[in-house]
Formats: C-alpha cells, sequence, structure tokens
C-alpha cells in the first residue's frame, strides 16, 4: 500500500511541526536539531529539501538515519512504532515522535536519546 504521506512535499507538514511547537512555546531551532540528528541532514541540506519542495519517500529515501532512531519507541497515530513494517512509515513516524515529544516539553538531550 502506498501512503498519501510518501508523495507530500516535507515542506508542506515542516510548516504543521513549526506550528505546533510554536502553540506549545517551543524553540524551532530545537525542531532542526531533531531532525539533523535523525536524518543527518545539516542546515544547509534542511533548506534545499524544503525549498526543492522534496516529498517524503526521497526526503527520507536521502537520509543517513540515525542508528540510535531504533531507541524512539511508544505510540503515535495510535500505532506502536515498534510494530511498523513499512520502513518508510517507521522513519515518519520516529520524526513525527520526536516532534510530540519536544512540543510536550521533553529536554532536547532526551529526545535525541542521548
Amino acid at each position: 500500500m502506498v501512503h498519501r504521506i510518501y508523495s507530500t512535499p516535507f515542506a508542506d507538514v515542516y510548516v504543521l511541526y513549526v506550528a505546533k511547537l510554536e502553540r506549545k512555546s517551543r524553540d524551532v531551532a530545537q525542531l532542526d536539531q531533531a531532525i539533523e540528528w535523525l536524518t543527518g541532514f545539516d542546515k544547509k541540506q534542511l533548506a534545499a529539501h524544503l525549498a526543492n519542495k522534496t516529498n517524503f519517500a526521497d526526503f527520507f529515501n536521502s537520509a543517513d538515519i540515525n542508528p540510535l532512531a531504533e531507541r524512539i519507541t511508544g505510540v503515535i497515530c495510535g500505532v506502536r512504532i515498534e510494530e511498523i513494517a513499512d520502513p518508510l512509515m517507521k522513519k515518519i513516524r520516529y520524526l513525527d515522535k520526536l516532534v510530540d515529544e519536544l512540543a510536550k516539553g521533553r529536554p532536547l538531550e532526551k529526545v535525541l536519546r542521548r
């Protein structure tokens, strides 16, 4: 099954992540740090993906996923992350979980599994 999110531009969802963090009075720079930790994309690479409207599939397929990402566990959107079989969907849900944890006020060091 091909999910619609795979063809969605990452930039379209990034603005939603930013809005969520701003509503919770959280530092948006931490979002970029979390994305860099998860994907390996520095600020310049992230900005290029946002400007180019890279879709989720291409965004995550070109990422160098942090090996510690497997430590990201729990439920997101009603689904336990550990039980997601589709590797691309799992990466997307990893990012969703990081954003949720930041929005809930969890310290960045803990969000990044350090």
